[in-house]
């Protein structure tokens, strides 16, 4: 399968790549601006391919442009899916990641694909607007929408929480700042991750939306009791006001019934996993 690939030179993109090459599969780089169309046009046209994974996004829940959310999540996606429309080809796939935080605080938990969003910050408001705008618009598209829980692994970014306390207990710091400590998420793997999408684009059959997610949280301080563990080092965690968000999603995690229905089981990796991963990659 050739694979056009958007945020190829992301952190799940890099990922994403090196296990759809060592399957056998093809993958160019979308290099143009999603938020200039014509470029995008001119770039998606030119380029043959089997199937479309659209990973490019602002993903960081506190990034400082509330505007820039929607400019490349929403209207990003839409030149993308215009151009893959106006190329006329029979796509196999296109599959694109909106994120779990649409579901904002619920009470729910595991939570199903049935449960009804509430996102609670624009990142998340952004994503469920390029969901609805995908269905409404490009339905003859052979869409999957992927909502993966919170993730990680090697090359995410340190404003992320899980690669902040790996730098931390690597380096041997003595103290760290924190947010808000008293939330759950999944910490799944980014190898899980791409594995799950790879495996969507895969077959034929699989259309819709799914979670992709374990179904299997953690707290703050089982993440760093494991990299104390891993490490013999403590680090002594402080709260800054800062980093506290007043929207923050409390809970998050997922039901994987649907997926697991739909490509089997992905083989999951625990957080230690995970964390010893990231410790023993080189820098």
């Amino acid at each position: 399968m050739k694979i056009l690939l958007t945020g190829a030179d992301g952190f799940t993109g890099r990922h994403f790549a090196q296990r759809a090459q060592a399957a056998g599969h093809e993958v160019v780089a979308v290099r143009s601006d999603l938020t200039q169309a014509e470029a995008v046009a001119r770039e998606v046209a030119s380029t043959p391919a089997d199937a479309a994974v659209h990973l490019a996004a602002i993903a960081f829940v506190g990034h400082a442009n509330e505007r820039a959310f929607y400019d490349v999540n929403l209207f990003g996606t839409l030149n993308l899916l215009r151009a893959l429309k106006l190329t006329g080809r029979r796509w196999r796939k296109v599959l694109l990641a909106s994120s779990a935080n649409v579901y904002g605080n619920s009470m729910e938990s595991p939570i199903t694909e049935a449960h009804v969003p509430a996102p609670v910050n624009h990142y998340a408001m952004s994503k469920l607007a390029m969901e609805h705008m995908a269905r409404a618009g490009y339905r003859e598209l052979p869409l999957v929408i992927t909502r993966p829980f919170n993730y990680t692994g090697p090359g995410q970014a340190s404003e992320f929480v899980i690669p902040k306390l790996v730098d931390h207990f690597r380096d041997r710091l003595g103290t760290i700042a924190m947010g808000n400590l008293h939330v759950e998420r999944e910490y799944n793997d980014v190898r899980f991750v791409c594995e799950a999408y790879l495996r969507l684009l895969a077959d034929e059959n699989t259309s819709g939306t799914y979670n992709v997610c374990t179904g299997r949280p953690y707290s703050i301080d089982d993440a760093l009791a494991l990299l104390q563990k891993l490490t013999g080092h403590r680090v002594e965690v402080t709260v800054d006001p800062a980093f506290v968000r007043t929207n923050e999603v409390h809970t998050l995690c997922g039901d994987p019934a649907r997926l697991q229905q739909a490509i089997g089981a992905v083989p999951a990796y625990s957080l230690e996993d995970t964390l010893q991963w990231m410790l023993a990659a080189p820098q």
